[in-house]
């Protein structure tokens, strides 16, 4: 009862932050852009949330015994990329004052790569949230709500009706607190289980880095063999597309440093939550060192999934400490963080880039937003039952891997328009953009039948640039006097 009822404080916090945040304004500025007014330090910090779901939470501790640190040359990588938007597409989404940042694609490329963009985004992040989300409901379920007899479904559909509750009124607005409230605590929470699991290992401060920086895992680069998907060259240029792409091209990550003040305060936001995120993750491949020697010292055998690693830990692992409920507090900050903004995301495209509420009056506007933000919250939760009823981790494994596809050619569109001059025909977009992750499959294929070489994340880069191709060859120079 002790966890249930720490869950339960937790999201009346959650619930009065939302109506102390939202009880001045009801309105789409505030539910898509926070009335430009977030503090960025408030942003950047909830950004942090944004980007670790609950699933990195357990999956990222669980790579060291296969990848040891080499994530890290990743993480590097990630810096650069929020570099990259800082200077190239921040400027661009504050002069053009965009709510959505597919708007930009109807100036540049045409309707077509406008919808088809936002089309792109849509698909990706509600199969991708709704994949995180599940997990971290599922784990929740297996080892903590499974013990009072609740049944998954309503795990589900409780957590995605309080997400609905607490951003159906101000959105973003909400969101860049609660999201800096979770991020807070899922930070908190895994530096709680590092102490807790140093401690019951009898290590101090000194004693636990030395544990670390003397593990066989702590590898952080690889250089050698450059059919490796950890290889450095491979990891870093991922990084740093991956960013680009997840980051700068999502609405999700977007509206967030599009809610900062100015194009200052933005950037901002964004070179410190770059910087932060180093650390954040450094801190969790350390903790999977932590448990590798846990596990040395008790003389168990670590769970054959990297992801059951942590959970195990957690609720059978350490004796007599309190980490169950830190861990449990600590996935649902994570998951939550990923999923709210998620959400509000999904409902800020879909009203502007496919309704073009924009265009209407403003009551109507907000009746419209109001039933896209509920049907949506259906529609997530649909998707997180369908994953249930499935029950395949190949599958999940699938959508993750989707992504790299679904934003390959967001990456291309958005190249093209910032790189080039010229303009596509408009009826050719939908199909190159179709065409360019089934060329991605294909090549895929036949490299990894005939060869040794596995690709990796680079499959984004390949995307993008079948995208950029295909979208030159169908496009010519603009008529003399125009604006491109």
């Amino acid at each position: 009862m002790v966890i249930l009822s720490v869950i339960a404080a937790y999201f009346v916090l959650l619930l009065l932050v939302a109506w102390l945040t939202g009880k001045r304004g009801s309105h789409d500025v505030d539910f898509f852009t926070g009335s430009r007014r977030s503090p960025w330090y408030v942003v950047s910090v909830g950004m942090i949330g944004s980007s670790l779901s609950g699933v990195s939470f357990v999956s990222v501790p669980g790579w060291v015994g296969q990848t040891d640190m080499t994530y890290m040359q990743m993480v590097a990588g990630f810096f650069f990329g929020y570099v990259l938007i800082a200077k190239i597409l921040l400027p661009l989404y504050y002069r053009l004052k965009l709510v959505s940042v597919y708007t930009y694609l109807e100036g540049r490329i045409g309707r077509s790569g406008y919808k088809t963009g936002a089309s792109f985004f849509i698909l990706s992040k509600m199969t991708g949230a709704a994949a995180r989300f599940y997990l971290a409901v599922l784990i929740l379920q297996t080892y903590v709500f499974d013990r009072w007899g609740i049944p998954f479904g309503a795990t589900a559909a409780l957590g995605v009706f309080l997400m609905w509750l607490y951003t159906c009124r101000s959105g973003v607005k909400t969101v860049v607190w609660t999201d800096t409230l979770q991020t807070v605590c899922f930070v908190g929470m895994t530096v709680a289980i590092i102490w807790q699991t140093a401690d019951w290992l009898g290590l101090d401060m000194g004693g636990t880095v030395q544990a670390i920086t003397e593990s066989p895992h702590f590898r952080i680069f690889e250089f050698g063999d450059w059919n490796s998907s950890q290889h450095f060259v491979k990891q870093f240029l991922s990084g740093v597309f991956i960013t680009v792409a997840m980051t700068g091209l999502d609405q999700d990550m977007m509206q967030k440093n599009l809610s900062c003040r100015n194009l200052k305060e933005a950037r901002r936001n964004m070179y410190a939550y770059g910087l932060a995120f180093t650390p954040v993750n450094f801190m969790l491949l350390c903790l999977g060192i932590l448990l590798t020697v846990a596990a040395r010292q008790m003389h168990v055998e670590l769970p054959a999934s990297g992801d059951d690693i942590l959970p195990a830990f957690c609720t059978s692992g350490l004796p007599g400490s309190p980490v169950l409920i830190l861990f449990s507090v600590g996935i649902i900050a994570a998951a939550f963080s990923s999923a709210d903004s998620a959400l509000t995301a999904l409902t800020a495209s879909f009203c502007i880039d496919i309704l073009d509420t924009g265009r209407k009056e403003a009551a109507r506007a907000r009746r419209t937003r109001m039933k896209v933000h509920l049907l949506m919250s259906a529609a997530f939760l649909l998707t997180v039952t369908a994953f249930r009823a499935i029950n395949s981790q190949s599958v999940i494994d699938a959508v993750y891997r989707m992504a790299s596809y679904t934003y390959g050619p967001l990456l291309g569109l958005f190249a093209f328009g910032l790189f080039t001059k010229r303009m596509p025909e408009d009826r050719f977009v939908l199909p190159v953009c179709i065409l360019a992750p089934a060329a991605c499959l294909m090549t895929e294929y036949i490299v990894s039948s005939s060869g040794s070489y596995r690709f990796g994340y680079e499959i984004l880069m390949l995307n993008g640039a079948f995208t950029f191709a295909g979208l030159l060859i169908c496009s010519s120079k603009p008529p003399a006097g125009s604006n491109i």
